[in-house]
């Protein structure tokens, strides 16, 4: 998760260079939206919403191809919830950050019975780094970008950072790139070229810790909770089936809660399929 709080950190406090970049537009007009959209549960990684020409560029970042619901599909998802609340254009750009073979990420359309919705796939390991090396911006994405010689792109990346005259900026910009950097690099090569202290004091880096100690303690919880009614349900129930205790484990921490209320009230096993069929 710290790959992708690091690339919504960059699109959210830098805009304007990600619309130049992917729809090479110099527009500033810029407004970035809320990603929570009108329908619940989905969300969106980042959605920038520019003003002038009544557009909207969604950016979804992907450091593993496969996600359950897949991408394609989501992004068909995403385009008709913000095509519903936005009514304007949508310009979508799924940008796959770690080098791979899967065909999941040479697809660029979701095609079904009657419909087909294409979006732009980015392959980050095929990008030319130069545009990325000239934008401060831009310099984490450098990292992953083509090259013969990717020790030496690293070492130009973490050159182009000390040359950022601002202190917070530079701070942030190279914590960015060290943890991007992390998908193709070893540790201690990073380490070597990026001074840890500088890391240690920008906002993205405890932004990141922050997060990760909330994602801590809700695990913890999920844990308990799934504990919980894994011993409970025998009880009622008897022995739980694979595939139903299969489907319980993907439980969200609200719908574990709600099922330990429910199975209070359960006297078979098909009422625990029920209550799944209706509450997953």
């Amino acid at each position: 998760m710290a790959y992708d709080n690091t690339c919504k950190y960059l699109a959210e406090e830098y805009p304007a260079d990600f619309v130049g970049w992917l729809l090479s537009d110099s527009t500033s007009d810029i407004q970035v939206l809320k990603t929570e959209l009108s329908l619940d549960p989905i969300r969106a990684d980042s959605v920038i919403f520019i003003k002038i020409g009544n557009k909207i560029l969604h950016l979804e970042f992907q450091t593993q191809p496969q996600s359950n619901p897949p991408i394609d599909f989501r992004m068909l998802d995403y385009y008709t919830r913000l095509k519903r609340e936005y009514g304007c254009q949508i310009e979508q750009v799924v940008i796959f950050l770690q080098q791979t073979t899967s065909e999941i990420v040479f697809k660029h359309e979701y095609l079904d019975t009657n419909t087909r919705h294409g979006y732009r796939a980015m392959r980050m390991w095929e990008e030319n780094p130069a545009p990325l090396l000239a934008n401060p911006a831009l310099l984490p994405f450098a990292t992953l970008a083509r090259s013969n010689s990717p020790n030496t792109l690293l070492e130009q990346v973490a050159a182009r950072v000390d040359m950022i005259e601002e202190t917070d900026e530079r701070r942030n910009i190279s914590a960015c790139a060290e943890v991007l950097a992390g998908l193709r690099f070893e540790k201690n090569l990073i380490q070597e070229l990026f001074r840890e202290e500088v890391m240690q004091e920008s906002v993205i880096y405890q932004d990141i810790l922050q997060k990760g100690e909330q994602r801590g303690k809700q695990q913890g919880k999920q844990e308990e909770a799934l504990a919980l009614i894994m011993r409970q349900l025998p009880r009622r129930i008897g022995a739980i089936a694979p595939d139903l205790e299969e489907r319980i484990r993907g439980l969200s921490l609200f719908q574990l809660e709600e099922l330990a209320e429910a199975l209070l009230d359960f006297s078979a096993a098909n009422d625990l399929t029920v209550w799944l069929d209706a509450n997953s």
